[in-house]
């Protein structure tokens, strides 16, 4: 299966100088029977077993963030979010340490009577034994384990796909690992095909990534009749009413739409502005933009790093000069720079959009900021949700209570209310991705965990089971 080794990009200088073996169809199969033999272990452990376990997971990533993080900052070419990465994996962590046992207390395991006379019904539960995950290269360390970890908690063993565009960081996670070795946690590692073959080891998938690749996983869980749990691309709009400070609201559009070089799905890609502040507001997310530094020469130094993936970077330009050449205005940015190797883009402000463009279509992952100034709240509304994406999307407005009524009325998972992208920050908040963003349970809030719980009733006869003479031919009306 594909070659015996693969090679990543360092995204700073653009060079081939990392290299790792690619699991095989052997070696995937017996990784899962290993995992399967040790699950039933792992789930008799009870909930205050497991988050024990998990604890002391957490407690060793915290130890060894040093390395790990200095493994993300070559990966992704980022120093400062490469470190607050890892501390939102051990955060998540132990959130769900702690979180999984009060869940697991409130499931309801009392007799209750059903509508047919006689009959008891008792509810009980049981982890799907072996999950599995495919992960993209945005967020290699917190997007390996974000449905990983619930799973755990709720008693499944798990073998995860990290991306092999992001691999480096598997090293030192693996010897994390080894520290605590009664975790049912496994990598393997390579391209498409070993998550191909990874769909067929599992009993349940979660797939982080394009929309066009998670078709393919929902169809191959399909086939297999497997659930499949998909949080895919997004096109997030921001819409900025008359009443909000516009200097505010664009320092708000301007960080959540560019950190991490716009490399996340809950970036914000289209912004919707009053024209009574338009002038003003964009006048402040120009000289902001402006103020933004990359991370050339040094990473620690500066606000953005490089594009990880070079396609990408290539596909960002494409959709900035279909932009110019269809009208669009660009007030700073707009041109790929190549330092060093690696593929930058400085904070790009496009005005004069138009929904024909495909900046304003398609999933752009790049720090590109296409505004449109608008007269009719409930016209901007509507060109908010005129898209194939339903992720996420925020609102600025002068109040709090005024944005939560436009918030309700945009047709995606989850809103931000006086901020953006707060999905990156908030990991309680259940929420369920529309159209062609996602597919299956919220990863986030209660739910997390409680998607990989099996639901079996006992189905309790209290009185006396029927004859088969009450079946007999003849009797009854």
């Amino acid at each position: 299966m594909g070659e015996p080794a693969v090679k990543a990009r360092n995204p700073r200088t653009g060079e081939e100088d990392y290299e790792f073996s690619g699991s095989t169809r052997d070696e995937i199969a017996t990784e899962a029977a290993r995992l399967r033999a040790a699950q039933p272990a792992w789930e008799a452990m009870g909930p205050v077993g497991r988050a024990k376990v998990l604890s002391r997971f957490a407690d060793a990533i915290e130890a060894a963030a040093p390395q790990i993080a200095a493994t993300l900052t070559v990966d992704t070419g980022r120093g400062a979010v490469s470190w607050i990465e890892v501390q939102g994996c051990v955060g998540n962590i132990r959130r769900w340490a702690a979180r999984g046992p009060e869940l697991f207390a409130a499931l309801d395991r009392c007799p209750k009577p059903s509508a047919t006379p006689g009959i008891e019904i008792v509810t009980e539960y049981s982890a799907f034994p072996l999950f599995g995950a495919i992960c993209p290269w945005n967020f290699p360390v917190i997007l390996s384990h974000i449905d990983a970890v619930p799973a755990l908690m709720a008693g499944s063993a798990a073998l995860v796909k990290p991306s092999e565009v992001t691999p480096r960081f598997v090293e030192p996670m693996r010897d994390v690992i080894a520290q605590v070795p009664e975790l049912p946690l496994a990598y393997v590692m390579g391209g498409p095909e070993v998550g191909q073959a990874l769909i067929e080891e599992v009993d349940y998938v979660c797939f982080t990534g394009s929309t066009a690749t998670g078709r393919k996983v929902a169809e191959a869980a399909a086939r297999r009749l497997i659930p499949a749990n998909l949080e895919l691309g997004g096109k997030d709009p921001m819409i900025v009413t008359a009443s909000a400070d516009p200097a505010w609201a664009a320092g708000v559009a301007l960080r959540s739409s560019i950190v991490a070089t716009g490399q996340a799905c809950q970036s914000i890609e289209r912004v919707y502005v009053a024209r009574a502040i338009a002038d003003p507001f964009l006048a402040a997310l120009v000289a902001g933009a402006e103020r933004v530094d990359l991370t050339y020469p040094d990473p620690a130094q500066g606000h953005l790093g490089p594009f990880i993936f070079p396609a990408q970077a290539d596909k960002v330009q494409a959709q900035i000069d279909d932009a110019r050449a269809k009208g669009a205005r660009v007030l700073t940015g707009g041109t790929i720079e190549t330092l060093g190797g690696g593929k930058y883009l400085r904070p790009t402000v496009l005005a004069e959009v138009t929904a024909d463009m495909a900046v304003m279509r398609e999933e752009t992952f790049g720090p590109v900021i296409p505004v449109t100034i608008y007269d009719d709240l409930d016209a901007a509304i509507a060109q908010a949700n005129d898209t194939d994406y339903g992720l996420s999307a925020a609102v600025l407005a002068g109040s709090l209570e005024e944005a939560a009524s436009i918030g309700t009325r945009l047709d995606a998972g989850a809103i931000s209310l006086q901020d953006g992208a707060l999905t990156s920050m908030v990991g309680d908040a259940a929420n369920v991705s529309r159209k062609a963003s996602g597919l299956g349970p919220s990863r986030m809030g209660d739910t997390g965990m409680l998607r990989f719980l099996r639901e079996q009733a006992l189905i309790r006869q209290t009185g006396q089971p029927l004859p088969i003479d009450a079946y007999r031919e003849g009797q009854g009306g």
